[in-house]
């Protein structure tokens, strides 16, 4: 990956680096590897790849900090399988909400994850989101939940109190993590405070 991404950079200047992993992080470093992907991200040297000072996150944190425009947000990232990560009073905390149990013996990453979609066909698949969107929304007292990911584009509508992100949301949020005040939302009237990462 840090090769590769070495490459798509070259002869650009760049002074830090944002990272967001899929999966939980302690200490600005992958605390597992990954459910989704390949092995070695746990011990691997970040900074000395890049060159330059490295942040790491969660990947749903990333893109919750991105996507906030106030308030009580939780986010959720429909892609190859869950992610999670909640904003209240603009401070990011993670979730890892993909892997508790929901229905059958199975997690809602089971459900809402890539391997829901290819189980369930897209209208039942939409159903468990909108069931457990309003479940996590009520039971986490969100003001909105922001959902993001690759399955988004397979939705068709969205209920009440729920935002559609964009992978723009991760590269802001990648910002964010080295100036918390970078790039506010259009139209927030620059009244909403800048998100905290802990």
């Amino acid at each position: 990956m840090a090769r590769d991404v070495l490459k798509a950079v070259a002869g650009q200047d760049y002074d830090v680096v944002s990272i967001g992993y899929p999966g939980p992080v302690s200490n600005g470093r992958p605390a597992v590897e990954p459910h989704n992907l390949g092995a070695g991200w746990v011990r691997f040297d970040y900074k000395k790849a890049f060159g330059k000072p490295v942040k790491v996150v969660n990947d749903a944190a990333m893109q919750a900090l991105g996507s906030y425009q106030g308030g009580r947000m939780l986010y959720l990232g429909l892609g190859t399988g869950l992610g999670s990560a909640f904003v209240g009073d603009g401070t990011v905390e993670p979730l890892e909400l993909a892997h508790l149990p929901y229905r059958k013996n199975r997690t809602y990453e089971d459900y809402l994850g890539l391997r829901g979609l290819k189980r369930l066909g897209r209208k039942k698949w939409q159903q468990h989101v909108e069931k457990v969107v309003e479940l996590l929304k009520h039971g986490l007292q969100a003001d909105y939940v922001m959902l993001g990911g690759g399955q988004t584009k397979k939705l068709k509508g969205l209920p009440k109190g729920v935002r559609l992100g964009t992978n723009a949301h991760a590269i802001l949020g990648g910002l964010r993590l080295w100036d918390p005040s970078a790039a506010l939302p259009a139209g927030g009237g620059g009244k909403e405070r800048p998100p905290r990462v802990p």
